[in-house]
């Protein structure tokens, strides 16, 4: 899936020179955390974000130093941190340094900036103007739409258990020598020895995207992989 298919395409936007208690009212009635900054042209020049409203004198939330600290960081340190608490335009707070992407790229290249940035939306250029802005809720509505629908009821268990097979066969972290699924009206029970529960919960979660599955028991043990020590029992209420 491209950028393209999830992303916003009609985003309000901000000017440099817009107050920032209207930017304010304005991310509040639309209900979004940030706002892209565009110049006269409509080139991207900044976001405006909740994390660069957070430190404000009107709330008392600004940074505040003991006065050994406040000459050991500087005057332009202090002067920064005055701008934001006290600015009254868009400009004077606003993130310039702006990660964005393009509407052709995968979502995956999306999703690894907004981990690697640890930012929340990603606008959408077309060279240096806004196409678009990609946030995290519009991920949430792809999964939405992209999600199968209700599995089918008719699966045999022989089907079912094929498909486990092959995604076992697919994944390579899967326990082949040391696991295996049992299939019964739909419901599959897993058995055998781990060497770790993060691979339990693995398994769990690819019985449960297998269509036709009703409901995964867990009957897995796991060992401690130096001693041999079990560390977890199967579920009581699944024995």
């Amino acid at each position: 899936m491209k950028v393209r298919d999830a992303m916003t395409r009609h985003v309000q936007t901000l000017t440099p020179d817009t107050l920032l208690i209207d930017a304010m009212r304005m991310m509040l009635r639309e209900r979004v955390s940030g706002l892209p900054v565009v110049d006269l042209r409509g080139a991207v020049v900044g976001v405006l974000t909740e994390g660069d409203l957070m430190r404000r004198a009107e709330l008392g939330t600004e940074r505040r130093h003991p006065h050994w600290l406040s000459f050991v960081l500087g005057p332009g340190r202090l002067a920064r941190e005055y701008t934001a608490s006290h600015a009254r335009r868009v400009d004077e707070v606003m993130t310039r340094e702006v990660v964005t992407i393009s509407a052709d790229a995968p979502l995956a290249e999306a999703v690894r900036l907004m981990e690697e940035h640890r930012i929340k939306r990603l606008p959408v250029l077309y060279h240096h103007w806004l196409e678009g802005i990609l946030s995290r809720a519009d991920l949430m509505r792809a999964f939405v739409s992209a999600a199968p629908g209700v599995a089918p009821d008719d699966l045999s268990d022989a089907a079912i258990a094929r498909r486990i097979a092959v995604e076992f066969d697919v994944q390579p972290w899967t326990p082949r020598n040391t696991a295996h699924a049992d299939v019964e009206g739909g419901v599959v029970t897993l058995r055998g020895v781990l060497l770790n529960d993060a691979t339990r919960d693995a398994l769990k979660v690819l019985v449960e995207n297998v269509p036709g599955v009703v409901r995964v028991v867990d009957q897995l043990a796991t060992v401690e992989p130096m001693t041999g020590a079990v560390v977890r029992l199967p579920d009581a209420a699944a024995r």
